[in-house]
This record gives C-alpha cells, sequence and structure tokens, in this order.
C-alpha cells in the first residue's frame, strides 16, 4: 500500500481526497480575489496580525494581481473548519496553528509546536534550511494543500491556573485548554484537556468551565484580559517552544497562479513569520511587567511537573510511531533540533548568560 492509501484509510487520515496531479497548469488571467479562512477572532492580537500581514504583503507584491479577502472565525467557517473548507474548494486558503488538524494527521503538529520541541530559531533553521519545508510540502500534498509558514509566536509560555501547580498530581482532573500534542501528553497526566478555539478561552475560564488555559505569551495574553480572571502565571511552557503558523493553499488554486505569483505566495508568507515573531518578542517584556505590577505573580513549574511532562511527551510520541510519515518527519524534525542547539547552546547560550552577568 503506498504512502498515501495508508493515510487515507488510517484513523488518522480524516476525511480529506488526496491532491489531485494537474497534468499541466492552467494559469489563472487578470486580477484574482482569493478568500483566506483563518482560526482567528478578528483583531486577535498577533494571530491575526499574521493572517493580514501575509494577505496585505501578497496583494502588495503582486501589484494588486492578487487581493485577499481575509475572513476572521465564524465569519464564513468556524475556526477549527478551515482545514476542510479549503481542501473542499469552499475557501482558497487559511491561516491557522497546522496542530489544530492533528486528527487530519499528526505530523502536523510539527509545523506548530511540540513538547519539547524546537525554539523559533531551530524551527527556521529546520524549515528553510533543512528539509521542513519539504516535509510540509510532502505532509499537504496528500490533503490538496500547498503550505507555508506564515507567522510564529515564539516560546509560548505555561499559562494561567486558579492556584499553583506544586507536583504532576495538581495536574489530576484539571479543566485545562491545551492544542496539540502537548494537550494529549497533559492528558496522560490526568487532566482533563479541552481544545477551544482562542476567542473562546475568556469566557471559558471567567465561566468556571475551564480551571486552567494557556494561549501564547504575555503580551497576547494581557490583551486577551486573563490577568482579570487568575493571578498564577507560569511563563515557561513544555508544550510550543516556539509556535508556527501556517498560510495554506488549496493546491489547485496554488497551481493555477503563475509562477510570480506562486513565489509572492511563498515571500508574502515567509515575511508574515519572521515579522510576527518580531512583534511577540518586542511586545512581551513591556507586558510581563505591567501584569506583575497589576498583581500577577510570576512562575516556574517545579522539577518534578518537567520531568512528568517529559515521561508523558514520549508517550505521545511513540503512540504515533507506528505512522510511517509521522516517523519520518519526527526524525528528521529531532536530528535537525539537535544540530542547531548545539551551536546555539555554545554560542548565543553562552554569551546571554555573560552579557546578563556583566550588565547585571
Amino acid at each position: 500500500m503506498d504512502r498515501r492509501s495508508f493515510l487515507r484509510t488510517s484513523a488518522l487520515g480524516g476525511t480529506a481526497a488526496a491532491a489531485t496531479t494537474l497534468a499541466a497548469p492552467a494559469y489563472a488571467q487578470g486580477k484574482r480575489t482569493l478568500t483566506m479562512v483563518t482560526s482567528w477572532g478578528r483583531g486577535l492580537a498577533g494571530v491575526f496580525d499574521a493572517a493580514q500581514k501575509a494577505a496585505d504583503n501578497l496583494t502588495a507584491i503582486t501589484d494588486g494581481q492578487i487581493t485577499v479577502e481575509v475572513k476572521a472565525a465564524g465569519e464564513l467557517v468556524g475556526a477549527f473548519e478551515v482545514f476542510d473548507a479549503v481542501t473542499s474548494g469552499q475557501a482558497d486558503m487559511y491561516h491557522a496553528a497546522d496542530y489544530y488538524f492533528v486528527n487530519q494527521h499528526p505530523g502536523f503538529a510539527f509545523f506548530t509546536g511540540v513538547p519539547f520541541g524546537m525554539t523559533a530559531t531551530e524551527l527556521n533553521n529546520w524549515y528553510y534550511h533543512g528539509n521542513g519545508a519539504a516535509m510540509h510540502d510532502k505532509l499537504g500534498e496528500i490533503f490538496g494543500l500547498k503550505s507555508f509558514l506564515a507567522g510564529n509566536t515564539g516560546t509560548q509560555a505555561g499559562g494561567w491556573f486558579r492556584k499553583e501547580i506544586n507536583g504532576p498530581e495538581d495536574f489530576n482532573g484539571l479543566k485545562f485548554r491545551m492544542p496539540g500534542l502537548g494537550g494529549k501528553a497533559l492528558g496522560y497526566m490526568g487532566a482533563s484537556v479541552q481544545n477551544l478555539p482562542g476567542a473562546e478561552v475568556y469566557q471559558a475560564l471567567a465561566s468556571g468551565a475551564l480551571d486552567g488555559t494557556e494561549w501564547i505569551g504575555p503580551w497576547a495574553d494581557e490583551k486577551a484580559g486573563f490577568q482579570e480572571i487568575t493571578k498564577f502565571y507560569y511563563t515557561a511552557g513544555f508544550h510550543e517552544p516556539a509556535a508556527g503558523l501556517s498560510l495554506a493553499m488549496n493546491r489547485d488554486v496554488f497551481d493555477s497562479l503563475t509562477p510570480s505569483q506562486q513565489a509572492a505566495v511563498e515571500v508574502a508568507s515567509g515575511h508574515a513569520n519572521v515579522w510576527n515573531l518580531s512583534q511577540y518578542l518586542n511586545n512581551n517584556g513591556a507586558a510581563l511587567q505591567r501584569l506583575q505590577a497589576g498583581g500577577v505573580k510570576v512562575l516556574e513549574f517545579p522539577d518534578s511537573v518537567w520531568d512528568a511532562m517529559g515521561a508523558a511527551s514520549q508517550q505521545v510520541y511513540d503512540e504515533f510511531m507506528g505512522d510511517e510519515l509521522f516517523k519520518e518527519i519526527y526524525d528528521d524534525y529531532v536530528v535537525s533540533m539537535k544540530d542547531s542547539s548545539g551551536w546555539l547552546t555554545q554560542s548565543i547560550g553562552a554569551y546571554r548568560a555573560q552579557r546578563d552577568r556583566v550588565l547585571g
């Protein structure tokens, strides 16, 4: 059985059909308006900005030959329905965190963030100078998608809790919002894991439907208002050491573009990727200071919790190793991460430690 047949018939293959290969692209002529559906509420700090930036970039680079109409979550389809909307042809492209679609294939998680995985720098190294982009394309092709990284939140916070976490046992029965493979790991630790769109998290936390939540980091979390509900904030999380955001276009639509327009999609996405990461990193420090000044207690998980998270994460990886493509992506990802990390630790890691020591 070939790779596509295997994935279509597996439990994780979803309902998406394999991509149709065009013998010869038929390029559309004249100006076009393409519809982008997103997983983000309109104006949601950072993530919606990245979608809009990619859309505006594409219009500018093509000198108006392509205009992108950006739809927030719920305006055309729901936040988690964007994948099906694009693969079915209802919309032309989506902007989302690909780990929302691990039920289609668990390999999508690697292009957002995975437990104890890559930082943003390491992810970009793998994606642009390793095999990451090729792996993303190989996975997307199965579902009729052409995918690009088009945003990154940087390292995400461990989240907001109603009470302090003193040991792994405190996760037992905890109602917590966390998508992706990190959420599955918390499930192994006994948490009652929920996957809610970003626009719905505040109300769920305020109503008591959630005992805690992760979202992104200080700037976006402050904008969301979680500090109005709880004051216990863990600033380092295991689940998303970087969170890549993806622009995925219906592959038939992408193939109908001219070569220069296809290149424009790639460049527009790549710029949004770097621009968005800088947006978060530029705003997080000042936002954290404001949160602390407002009474938020900034905490770190104890080692026993980190150890339990590590063991649970390994269970998650082991669960999916029987999937040939997942294992292929995982193996390549880990090799690249170790290669990048070795140099970064000895160069920038050592430098920052000395800089902080010298400057106080």
